[in-house]
């Protein structure tokens, strides 16, 4: 049986390390025997490679066909009977078939009805699986009997018992009678009993299904039994199962009392749905469904959530999510259709149901896209026909504009692979309809239609390289309602030339007694763009982009097609990396770049101001991984002429191993926001641990995530609590407060029970679902990692 939990996750053995070397051995002698006399002949002849093969003995299942063919071995300190007919063996009987074996102090095998009778400390082991008893009547093969006075423990979930009775009914099933099951790992001492235990008069279980069913049940836990259960059924893996799941208890502050109880339905291995109901005594009760599918040419998920009669709202809430990806064949290449549609009832649904439900798709956002798209590959060229209409979520407090609509775009993008000389080329078209509500947005809704195309040349050699770029965009613009000044159509075309150019020298260094190989990589990138006025066309789909590292060398200053910088910049950048001279890791990477501006900016977006500085701000960063437990990136935006940083995010990790992880983050935008983020799991000493006999009972660990804010001097988001592992049930208890407004927030308890190996019981919601949203690499307590092997248990 079990042996007391360890403080380190089991690491269960792998293959057979008494086996391997012995198999290597003789396939080396076998292929390499004639080749020694063959390279005496000929030295120049290389050496034939051992050729291995896999065996029917060293699978994890027996082929049936295998299984049949498998011969029975017996051994004892005496054998008496008759070859072929009968066999009796007296002291340290043993019987060995296929992937089963039984000892006991006496054994009878009957080869005519393969029968086999044992008694006194009868031990059996089939594939990985133990069972211990006094008295047993097997037939071998078919593993069909009667075994008493048993205790039983399974290799899969390591859970086990005692029965009075256990009635094998085939290799797959078994029953046992007035058993108890738990996964707790037993102690040495005769008066243990498990932290929790479930009591069944009887518990039938199917390994095949890997499902277990226990009638007139109870589940006890610390002795205090908290569920009288007439039938339930339990996963003996982690394999997918219909029926009820653990219900969920808890109290918010906008919803009251909540009461959830999920139910599972395994339709097929590809598809699977969960269903639930919600009672929230401030509100009523919600209902929710899950759909989720995997077929061979698409796949996808449907959502819904529907509340009658919120008693808060006086009014129906619901919503709907879909996700659907599909390739379709056809005679003109391959097509492609994407779906992501979702839907709610009233603005207020964000904010009255933040990140809870079964609806995930949402998951708090107030920009809520109805998208599809059907798209077709070839070659060289894609085509895309697009829609993509949304559903904005109004807080008066903070109000947002909504972004146009597309109805539809048309759009289509030709990159040929093979163009020759070294050239790159694309061209891409597009057309699209935006619409927008009006009483919301200022612009008409319009038709635009647009052409790019750009050429390139890259000459790269292993130390340098240099890519000049021409890129020609001509757009036409055909509004439903005049401009301003009048204008019912625009157009405009606008040239851009780019010259990208970079070298990199390398040098051995060493650092700290590591040998590492450190690059020094100069950079250069110059774009024009010549002025054309733009102020007077609409913005439909266009935003600055981020200043950054990455966008400090882009031919334009905004995301879109709707404007274009006029741009006459040079950016000079160096780096510099460390990289590990034996595994070619990067340890290390800092960087700094500025750009050189040659003319005041004409072109804006509305709102914007112009740039005229003809220094940028510099930006530094850095990125160090030292080593696999540490882990620092930073990025700073400095003012030269204010001597102070516009913005400044700085983070760190200290991950030294399992549940063990500390992440820090201090994020600054001048004049906006300045927040400090902590996230951890880490594991705190037990002051009730007991020193006895090796034994330090369970384990305490502190998790939790707070963002605080310098400027407001409050917590924004507040997520911390307490976990404790102990062994074979881990207890949770999270406390979570989460912005949902400017002025509001929801604040919940979360407390759950999980008995491993066979389900959770939760007060408040999921606490691991919260824990891993918001702890950066965040690890659930005693999830499995390694799939166990009948070998691994093998005696």
């Amino acid at each position: 049986m079990p042996t007391s939990c360890p403080q380190s996750r089991r690491q269960l053995p792998s293959g057979l390390p008494a086996v391997r070397p012995l198999v290597w051995w003789m396939a080396l002698a076998w292929a390499g025997l004639p080749a020694l006399a063959q390279a005496q002949n000929a030295a120049q002849e290389p050496l034939p490679s051992p050729v291995l093969r896999s065996s029917p003995m060293l699978q994890e299942r027996i082929p049936e066909d295998a299984r049949a063919l498998q011969p029975a071995y017996v051994s004892g300190d005496s054998i008496a009977g008759q070859a072929n007919v009968r066999a009796v063996i007296e002291g340290n009987a043993e019987l060995r078939r296929s992937d089963t074996i039984v000892r006991a102090n006496r054994m009878e095998y009957t080869v005519a009805d393969d029968r086999l009778q044992a008694e006194g400390q009868v031990h059996i082991n089939r594939a990985g699986n133990v069972f211990d008893g006094s008295r047993l009547d097997l037939e071998v093969e078919a593993f069909r009997g009667n075994f008493t006075d048993a205790s039983y423990q399974f290799l899969a979930t390591q859970a086990h018992g005692d029965a009075s009775e256990i009635q094998f009914l085939d290799r797959e099933r078994s029953i046992i009678h007035n058993a108890t099951y738990t996964t707790c790992r037993r102690d040495d001492e005769a008066s243990w009993e498990p932290d929790w235990m479930l009591k069944a008069r009887s518990i039938h279980l199917d390994q095949g299904e890997e499902v277990g069913y226990a009638r007139d049940a109870q589940l006890q836990f610390k002795g205090v039994t908290l569920l009288p259960i007439p039938v339930v059924s339990f996963p003996l893996s982690d394999k997918r199962k219909s029926g009820l799941l653990p219900p969920t208890m808890g109290l918010d502050n906008l919803s009251g009392f909540e009461y959830t109880q999920p139910y599972y339905w395994n339709i097929a291995p590809n598809r699977d749905a969960t269903l639930s109901s919600t009672l929230m005594s401030k509100r009523g009760v919600k209902l929710g469904a899950e759909f989720r599918y995997l077929e061979p040419t698409y796949q996808g998920q449907l959502q819904l959530d529907y509340m009658p009669g919120d008693r808060l709202r006086d009014r129906d809430r619901w919503s709907y999510g879909l996700q659907h990806q599909a390739q379709i064949a056809s005679p003109w290449g391959g097509l492609g259709l994407n779906l992501n549609l979702n839907r709610v009832s009233d603005n207020d649904y964000w904010r009255d149901f933040t990140r809870r439900g079964t609806n995930r798709l949402l998951n708090n956002n107030r920009l809520l896209a109805s998208d599809a798209s059907l798209s077709w590959a070839g070659e060289d060229s894609t085509l895309m026909l697009r829609t993509l209409k949304w559903q904005t979520l109004q807080d008066v407090a903070a109000p947002i504009t909504p972004p146009y609509d597309r109805m539809p775009q048309l759009q289509w993008r030709y990159t040929p692979l093979n163009l020759g000389h070294g050239l790159d080329m694309s061209i891409e078209a597009d057309t699209t309809r935006f619409e927008g509500d009006p009483r919301l947005t200022r612009q008409p809704d319009a038709q635009r239609s647009y052409l790019a195309a750009e050429i390139s040349r890259p000459f790269v050699s292993p130390g340098a390289f240099f890519t000049p770029k021409l890129k020609l965009h001509a757009s036409q613009y055909q509004f439903d309602d005049p401009l301003s000044n009048g204008m019912r159509s625009a157009s405009r075309t606008l040239p851009t030339v780019s010259l990208d150019s970079g070298l990199v020298f390398e040098r051995d260094t060493q650092l700290f007694g590591r040998k590492l190989l450190q690059t020094l990589e100069p950079r250069a990138f110059y774009t024009y763009t010549p002025y054309r006025s733009q102020n007077m066309l609409p913005v439909y789909d266009t935003a600055l982009n981020d200043f950054n590292l990455a966008t400090i060398y882009s031919e334009n200053s905004y995301s879109g097609q709707d404007r274009f910088a006029d741009n006459n910049l040079l950016t000079l950048g160096l780096t510099t990396r460390l990289i590990d001279a034996d595994t070619g890791a990067e340890s290390a990477r800092f960087g700094v770049a500025q750009r050189v501006r040659f003319s005041d900016q004409r072109v804006t977006l509305p709102g914007e101001v112009p740039a005229t500085d003809r220094l940028s701000d510099i930006l530094f960063g850095a990125s160090i991984n030292w080593t696999p437990q540490w882990a620092l990136d930073a990025a700073v935006q400095y003012n030269r002429e204010t001597g102070h940083s516009e913005r400044t995010t700085v983070g760190a990790r200290y991950s030294p191993g399992s549940y063990r992880t500390i992440s820090a983050a201090y994020r600054l935008l001048r004049g906006t926001s300045e927040q400090v983020d902590v996230g951890w799991q880490w594991p705190i000493r037990n002051p009730w641990a007991s020193e006895e006999k090796g034994r330090e009972g369970g384990r305490w660990y502190s998790v939790g995530r707070l963002n605080y804010s310098l400027q407001d001097r409050r917590l924004v988001d507040t997520v911390v609590g307490f976990e404790y592992d102990s062994c074979c049930w881990v207890g949770r208890v999270v406390l979570e407060r989460l912005q949902s407004s400017l002025n509001t927030s929801n604040t919940r308890l979360l407390f759950q029970v999980e008995f491993v190996g066979f389900t959770r019981l939760s007060l408040g919601s999921n606490p691991l679902q919260s824990l891993q949203q918001n702890i950066p690499r965040y690890q659930a307590l005693r999830q499995t990692t390694t799939v166990p092997s009948r070998f691994s248990n093998y005696d």
